[in-house]
Parts: structure tokens; C-alpha cells; sequence
């Protein structure tokens, strides 16, 4: 083969490989490229015995790349195919798009893998909704595996693992399986023992800093070459809980002067002296890296699929050297950016909520100040709602931006018909009433549904408005329901016009309550507690009962303040 020849196959594979590589968001693979490469290159096909040579070493070279990398020079070498993948992307049918190579398996098997240090907040329902969401359109299996095997710097909260079962139910979802990794602790020995014999693992009593240095500079650790027996023994004390933390760890041996120093005999298992919290596991000593708890659990429960942020592309690639030891195939990887949330001033993170809770600045994780789903779920918000907002995110490499906006909009399309209206006026002000208006005002429980009735409001001698509604004099206003009035002499004169003055434009809708039949209302919102006065028959709202205030928002009903008025959550305009 010559130059020439080598240098034409070079290029076209690698386009191949990155049209392959960006498409599924993945390393290409190159069973996976011979085809079309030889395809659109019949020129080839003579020499069809070198091209995969040839194309082997420039899958390597693409496959050390960051996707961002990738798309960049994909870009450069073949923007019309690019710009055909991201229209697939986008998707006619479906907001996310088709699993890569998911016809090739029995079962599109994908997991869920919290880490139990807290209830999800907002953000974390994306995951669960994509698998969700793929696992009903290939009939597929999910689990969810609680990734708690540091006990130390992400310590698991005991009340987090079923916190977090009842926040996926609210969602909308049934895992299929569901494991505690602290339970499997032996799994993950008997793989690193595995490990050892074949020479891919050895035992460091390095300190970080001296390694780090080692590692930086591309030499191998003293302890590399230990025989296995010694690192078997010294593996053994470790699970035995001989050494301390720091004293000892379990390296991987992958390759010393790879060009990306993180990949480079990375930490497998580690001496960790804190107590597990969990009863269960509270003996053990040793415990796995996540990398290498993820890596085997993703074998051992056959996952076809990974779903992880873009920032751990590293972890696939650490991972990809256990598997290339014990000879598995490994999952399809999509790699998703962040998701960032707008309309909390708290931040979106587990452990600052915890803080902010003990501390006392939120009243627990269903406050609705803090951004989390037990709040959306105390305020009324479906899981439903949140979980089409975060599949319409896609699955886009890049970072995503989801306004709450678009959450409250779907919660609005699936209770706006069955929810019933009411009247609450906050921080009313008291008008009389004058000219002999109507006693009651019957407005409907929903101007859509007849059907349901009206509701009844005495109208009393007075009426409590709203601040913002308060008409100047001589302006006419009507009182939603009971008619047209006329401010004179800081009285609501009754008019008696009728409907035609509200079509016309030449009066404004208000609401309004009985300023002596109203009922307390304490509503709990983002920004703080709001106190007002409500129709009388809100008092007889049932907990959990949705209600929208009109010309206010909807709002769930909690049930009472603690002292004789209803407390109500705000959902969303």
C-alpha cells in the first residue's frame, strides 16, 4: 500500500469514525465503520485485507478525543453529515432520540444510580425521566442501584433511599430491580481478586502526593511489579481491615505515560475508617472507587445503556480498562451536559439543602423555597409535567437551560379542566358595599364545565379587594360574579348594568371575598408566606385538593395553618 493510498484511507476513516463517534455520542467502533467506509470507497475493497490496520490505529486516535473534539473536527472535515446528525437528533417522532445500536440486544437494559446522600432535588428528575421514558418505547428493564460505598465524603443519609424510591414513584416510575452497592461488597472483592491474578491490579502504600508526583510524570510506582501473591495478601489484610485509611489502596495498572494523566493506575479501592451507616455494612473497611463498583455492577445486571454527564467521559474510559481485563463487551455511552435550572435562589445542590435545613433557613426538603421534588410534589406539580419538560431537553451534549416555566405550563394543560376556581384576596382592603346589590354572588366552579355548579358567596355589607384593584373615584369596577359598582364616597355603589359594560371594555374584572364571612388562608410560596382571606366554602377543601384563585394562581391545599384557617401551597400562576 502506498502513501498515497494510506493517507486517502486515513482520512476518510477518519470521518467514518467521527460521524460514528458523534452520532451515538460514544467511541466509534470499527466493525462499526467498515461497512460504510467500504461502501462510499469501492476503491478499497482490493486492498480490503490492510484497510482494517489502517483504520484501527485512526479509531484510537479519534476515540482519545473529548466529544467536544470530536464534534469540532467533524465539523471541519464533513459539515454536511454533522448537520444531518443533529436534525436526527432533534427528532420528528420523539424528543430523544433512537438508542444507539438498541436493535442489536434482546433487552435495552439502563440504571438509575443515586447516590443516597439526600431526596433529588429538581434536577436529578432528569435521568430518571429519560430511562423512564426509553425503557417504555423498548419495553425495556431499569434499576435503580444506590451507589453508597463512600461512607465518608459522600456520606449516605439513612432516609434518603426511600426518599428517593418515593420521588421516582411520584415521577411516574417503577424500577424493575433496585440494589444497595454496600450490599455487594463481595461482588466487587471477588472481581478484584480476579483482577489480581491476572496481573491488572497491585496494592500501593504510596502517600497521594508522592504518587500524584509519579503519575504526573509518567514513572511507575515502586509497588507496580509485586508479585501476586503479595498483592493478594496485602489485598486480603485490606478487607480485613488491617491497615488505615491512607495506609493502602488497590491500584488498577493500566498505562503509566498515558497522555491523559487521570487515566493513568487509577485507585480501585481505598481504606476508609468511618463507619458505613448502614447497620448492614457498618463492619467493612475496604471499599470499592466508584469506578470500579459501577464498572462491575453495569456487567454483573447486564446494562445495555449508560446515561452520564459529559464530565465523565473519564470514567468510561477508567472503566474501559477493567473491561478489556476480563474481555466484556462495554455499554453504549451517551454523555449529556448539565441542566441548569432557573427561578430558585437556593442552589441545586443536595448537600446546600441539607445545610440550609439544619440550619434552619428551610423548613424541611418540601419547602417550597428549595428546589426539590418533594416541594414541586407539596405544591401541587405533577410528576408528569416534570418529566415531559426534562425528555424535551433531548439529550444534547451541550449544556441545557429548563425555565420552570415550561414545567408549570405542562402542570396547567393536566389539571387546568378539573380544577375548580375560588376567590382569595391577599392583603385585602374593607369597601362597603351600597345600592342594594344582590345578597349572593354564584359564580361557576369552572366557566368550562357547567355541569359542575355554581359556587355560593354572600356578599354581605362589605367586601375586602386586593390593593392593585382598589378603583379611584367615580370609577366603575365589577365584582366577578355579584355586578357592576361605582366608587362614590368610598362606597361600592351597585350599578346595576349589566354583562355588556364588561364586553364593551369600559370596566375592569375583580375579584373580591366577604370582608365578614371570608376565611383565613395562609399560602406558602418561592418567595415567602402570603396571607389573605378566601370565599367561605374554601374552608371546607379537602387536603390535597387543587383549587385555582383566580386572577392568583392554582394552588394545592394543605389543610390547616395550626390555628383556624386553611394553609394552602402555590403552584404556579
Amino acid at each position: 500500500m502506498d502513501d498515497d493510498l494510506r493517507e486517502r484511507i486515513e482520512r476518510e476513516a477518519e470521518k467514518h469514525a467521527l460521524l460514528n463517534a458523534v452520532k451515538h455520542e460514544s467511541d466509534a467502533d470499527v466493525g462499526a465503520i467498515m461497512g460504510p467506509l467500504m461502501g462510499d470507497n469501492p476503491a478499497f475493497r482490493e486492498h480490503g485485507d490492510q484497510i482494517p490496520g489502517v483504520v484501527g490505529g485512526v479509531v484510537g486516535r479519534v476515540n482519545d478525543l473529548a466529544y467536544a473534539e470530536k464534534r469540532e473536527r467533524l465539523e471541519e472535515l464533513a459539515p454536511e453529515e454533522l448537520a444531518e446528525i443533529e436534525a436526527e437528533d432533534e427528532g420528528d417522532d420523539h424528543d430523544l432520540p433512537d438508542l444507539p445500536r438498541a436493535e442489536e440486544y434482546d433487552e435495552v437494559r439502563m440504571r438509575c444510580a443515586p447516590n443516597p446522600n439526600g431526596p433529588w432535588h429538581v434536577g436529578h428528575a432528569r435521568m430518571p425521566a429519560v430511562i423512564g421514558t426509553y425503557k417504555e418505547r423498548y419495553d425495556g428493564w431499569f434499576c435503580v442501584r444506590f451507589d453508597d460505598t463512600d461512607p465518608e465524603t459522600k456520606r449516605p443519609d439513612l432516609e434518603a433511599y426511600d426518599a428517593i424510591l418515593e420521588d421516582l414513584d411520584y415521577l411516574g416510575f417503577e424500577p424493575d430491580a433496585t440494589f444497595k452497592a454496600s450490599d455487594r461488597l463481595d461482588i466487587y472483592y471477588d472481581h478484584a481478586r480476579k483482577l489480581i491474578d491476572m496481573g491488572g491490579a497491585y496494592t500501593c502504600s504510596c502517600s497521594g502526593e508522592e504518587f500524584s508526583e509519579l503519575k504526573n510524570s509518567g514513572e511507575a510506582c515502586p509497588h507496580r511489579e509485586k508479585d501476586v501473591e503479595t498483592v493478594l495478601e496485602e489485598f486480603e489484610d485490606m478487607i480485613a481491615g488491617v491497615y488505615d485509611s491512607g495506609e493502602m489502596v488497590l491500584r488498577v495498572k493500566t498505562d503509566i505515560e498515558h497522555k491523559n494523566p487521570a487515566l493513568r493506575d487509577w485507585v480501585g479501592f481505598r481504606m476508609i475508617d468511618t463507619p458505613h451507616p448502614r447497620e448492614e455494612a457498618e463492619e467493612y473497611r475496604c471499599w470499592p472507587m466508584l469506578d470500579f463498583q459501577s464498572a462491575i455492577d453495569d456487567h454483573v445486571v447486564d446494562v445495555t445503556h449508560i446515561i452520564r454527564g459529559i464530565d465523565l467521559q473519564d470514567s468510561a474510559k477508567r472503566q474501559g480498562f477493567l473491561y478489556d481485563y476480563f474481555g466484556w463487551e462495554y455499554p453504549e455511552v451517551i454523555h449529556w451536559g448539565h441542566v441548569q435550572i432557573d427561578a430558585y435562589d437556593v442552589k441545586m445542590s443536595t448537600s446546600t439543602i441539607a445545610e440550609l435545613i439544619d440550619e434552619g433557613g428551610l423548613d424541611g426538603w418540601d419547602d417550597p423555597r428549595a428546589p426539590t421534588l418533594k416541594s414541586l410534589r407539596r405544591r401541587g406539580i405533577r410528576g408528569e409535567a416534570i418529566v415531559d419538560a426534562m425528555v424535551g431537553l433531548g439529550t444534547s451534549t451541550s449544556d441545557v437551560d429548563l425555565a420552570m416555566s415550561s414545567i408549570y405550563a405542562n402542570n396547567r394543560d393536566l389539571i387546568d379542566e378539573e380544577t375548580d376556581r375560588r376567590f382569595l384576596v391577599r392583603d385585602g382592603s374593607e369597601v362597603p358595599l351600597g345600592g342594594s346589590p344582590p345578597d349572593e354572588a354564584n359564580p361557576p366552579l369552572h366557566p368550562n364545565h357547567e355541569d359542575r355548579g355554581v359556587r355560593e358567596i354572600p356578599a354581605g355589607d362589605a367586601v375586602l379587594l386586593e390593593p392593585d384593584d382598589l378603583p379611584q373615584r367615580e370609577e366603575r369596577i365589577w365584582l366577578k360574579g355579584l355586578g357592576c359598582f361605582q366608587y362614590t364616597r368610598d362606597t361600592l355603589q351597585y350599578t346595576g348594568e349589566d354583562i355588556d359594560v364588561v364586553r364593551k371594555g369600559e370596566v375592569d374584572v375583580v375579584h373580591w371575598v366577604p370582608a365578614a364571612e371570608s376565611v383565613p388562608v395562609r399560602m406558602r410560596t418561592m418567595t415567602g408566606d402570603v396571607s389573605g382571606r378566601a370565599e367561605p366554602e374554601v374552608a371546607a377543601l379537602e387536603p390535597d385538593e387543587m383549587v385555582q384563585f383566580e386572577r392568583v394562581g392554582f394552588a394545592r391545599i394543605d389543610g390547616t395553618d395550626g390555628t383556624d384557617g386553611t394553609l394552602a401551597y402555590y403552584a404556579h400562576p
